[in-house]
């Protein structure tokens, strides 16, 4: 496929915590489309420099930058590091997060903070950063959430909750960010096979079995099934798409 045919020829993206799974393969996915791309990590550099490796070696751009989002200073680090090498943004993906699963009786300040501030306060520093980046041609946001901010779980409250905020915050920050033609949308995805997934435990499981007999598709998700719906929501071919929650889980409401 020459350049110029492919759908992003010539943008720059940032996705944050880029390192391994969904993350990762968006930023792949995005190279293949001709996305120069920043793969932000905060601690697997060598997850970081495989990927870099992976989008170079099929002779894309990319660079690998360390930052924890969760942090200001890191997030200025990201985006001045992002300026040296490719001097704008058009495309930038909220994908880095954290999750801890528990009940309520077991809700404590460090376990809200922990995700708070990562998945929300860190997605709104990272975009407020962003913004700052973009060209007057205006791009787009994808907002990685998750199918529990529309249907919450059970032990996850505090989790749910962050993704449940994010899905406000993507329809605010749409009708904010619109007049400067930058587009902000929440991919939410349902169980997706990562490496988080497996270190979990989770494969396998009676938990595993009841999510596969409850999506109409008949499995759990890998990254690439959301890696190609955040290069759609990346791309023009979805230009007139803004504040949308998009569930990407199989039919697994």
């Amino acid at each position: 496929m020459s350049n110029n045919t492919k759908k992003l020829a010539g943008k720059v993206a940032v996705v944050t915590g880029a390192s391994k799974g969904i993350g990762a393969a968006i930023a792949v996915s995005l190279a293949a489309e001709g996305t120069a791309v920043v793969v932000n990590y905060a601690s697997s550099k060598a997850g970081a420099d495989k990927v870099v490796a992976a989008i170079t070696g099929a002779g894309g751009k990319a660079i690998a930058v360390q930052g924890d989002v969760s942090k200001q200073t890191d997030i200025n680090r990201l985006f001045s590091e992002t300026k040296n090498a490719f001097g704008h943004v058009d495309i930038l993906v909220n994908n880095a997060g954290v999750y801890e699963f528990g009940p309520l009786e077991n809700v404590t300040e460090e376990h809200f903070h922990k995700q708070f501030n990562l998945n929300v306060l860190g997605l709104l520093l990272t975009t407020k950063e962003a913004v700052k980046h973009f060209t007057s041609a205006g791009g787009s946001i994808v907002n990685i959430s998750s199918v529990v901010g529309i249907n919450p779980a059970p032990n996850a409250s505090v989790y749910s909750g962050t993704k449940g905020a994010v899905d406000a915050i993507t329809k605010s920050l749409a009708k904010e960010l619109g007049p400067k033609k930058i587009r902000v949308n929440s991919l939410n995805p349902g169980m997706i096979e990562t490496e988080g997934l497996h270190t979990a435990g989770f494969l396998g499981t009676d938990f595993h079995k009841q999510i596969i007999a409850q999506t109409p598709l008949g499995r759990i998700g890998q990254p690439v099934d959301i890696a190609k719906v955040a290069v759609f929501l990346a791309s023009d071919d979805s230009g007139w798409v803004t504040g949308e929650t998009l569930l990407v889980s199989g039919g697994n409401l």
